[in-house]
This record gives C-alpha cells, structure tokens and sequence, in this order.
C-alpha cells in the first residue's frame, strides 16, 4: 500500500561510499521520524541515508521525491536549525523531518503548518470503527467516516475540527487532510493504547463516557426518572 520512490530516486538513495552517478555531485544526510517512516521502502526507514542531488534543489522538492506529502511534515531540522520547505539543500547538510506534533509544543521553532489542534477529537476511517467505540467509550469525541474517500474525510475533518486516523498511508497524501495519524496497531485495543500514547492523552481520559454507538455523552440519570410504563402504555405498544 506504500508509495515508494520512482527507480531514478532509489539510484539517488545510494550509500555515500559508492561512486556518485554522473551529474550528481552533492549528498545530504536525510532522516524522518514517526508515521513519516510509513512513505519510505523499509531499507531506509528510521535510519540516515544519504540523497544525491545536483545543483540547489529545495528540501521540500527532495521530500517529495522521496515519496513523502509535504502535508505529513509539520517540522524540518537542517543541520539542527528549523527550516522550511524553501530552504536550499547544501551539500553535507544534515535533515531532520517530524511529522505532526498534537502533545508538544514546538511553536518557538518554524512549524510549516498550521498549530496543531488543542481539542482533541477524531474521525476515523472506514475499517476503524471498532477503535471509534473504544475511543468514545473512554470520553473521546469521534466520529467514524463510513466513506474511504479521502477527500470525504478530509471534509468532516476540517468543518469539525477532527484529526483522522486511518491505517491507510495514502490518505495522508490527500491535500485536504491536514492533521492525521496513521495507525500501526491492527487489534482495536492496541489501536486505543497506541493513539493514548501517540496524543498523550492519559490525562484526558474521562470519567463519563461517550455512547459507543452514537458519540453522544452518556448522561447519569436517578433511579426515580427512570419511569416504568403504564398498563395502557403497554397494551397501546403491543398493537
């Protein structure tokens, strides 16, 4: 299901020590962090690897050949400055990308998005609804999308404010998602550790809980407002 990159960046991913390709005179040392590991073929996943390059291409064009959507990063770390997507690629320099942060602040640095959302709610993806009911049943608000189309999420996503989950790494790659997180976990109750973890939301975990069916918050009720049917009532409902 991963979008790996095209034959001629895999030729450009080469380790430093080989003979560079002709027209390629420079490297960069590239590592990326979290979900934005999902993009990339396994051999260079939560690793350093090298990137040929020729000329001054910006980072944000060599993100994307390497098959990652600009959507997914919100932080890039050149050389241990924070930069943008504009920034020039030197040679030797040293890039860090981050996906998303929802549990730290990272807002003296240059965030290349939006600030990340502050009420946490969620709108999961087809094939989460299981992990939905988990998330509603400890107080969380969310919403689960019976469409797989990214643009459809996308929607729900920006009117209500939600981040998406998904197991789906081509959904991040949709333009109308902007926060979102990819889930690794397939049994639904490590999904709920995992986003717990992900969010840092152990702090958040309430008391009252939502219905697992509807996402309404379930409300406390007396003994005495439970009211029983009266014998007309009843006869009137058998009919």
């Amino acid at each position: 299901m991963l979008n790996p990159p095209d034959p001629q960046t895999r030729d450009e991913l080469a380790p430093t020590s080989e003979s560079p390709k002709a027209g390629i005179n420079h490297h960069a040392e590239f590592r990326f962090y979290e979900e934005l590991n999902d993009f990339l073929p396994p051999e260079y996943r939560k690793q350093s690897f090298a990137y040929r390059f020729q000329g001054t291409p910006c980072v944000g064009e060599a993100i994307k050949a390497l098959g990652i959507p600009l959507e997914a990063v919100d932080l890039i770390l050149v050389n241990g400055d924070s930069a943008g997507f504009d920034h020039r690629l030197q040679p030797n320099d040293r890039v860090a990308a981050y996906p998303v942060f929802e549990s730290v602040d990272i807002s003296p640095l240059v965030r290349l998005r939006e600030k990340p959302l502050r009420e946490i709610c969620f709108v999961a993806d087809v094939n989460l609804g299981e992990l939905a009911a988990l998330l509603r049943s400890c107080g969380f608000d969310t919403r689960h999308s019976h469409d797989d189309a990214g643009a459809v999420i996308g929607r729900i996503a920006a009117r209500e404010k939600r981040i998406v989950l998904t197991r789906n790494p081509e959904l991040l790659g949709d333009p109308s998602i902007t926060h979102a997180y990819c889930i690794r976990s397939v049994r639904p109750r490590e999904q709920l550790a995992e986003v717990i973890r992900r969010f840092d939301l152990g702090a958040r975990l309430a008391a009252a809980v939502r219905c697992p069916w509807c996402d309404e918050m379930a409300v406390p009720i007396s003994t005495e407002a439970i009211v029983e049917p009266d014998e007309e009532t009843s006869k009137s409902n058998e009919k």
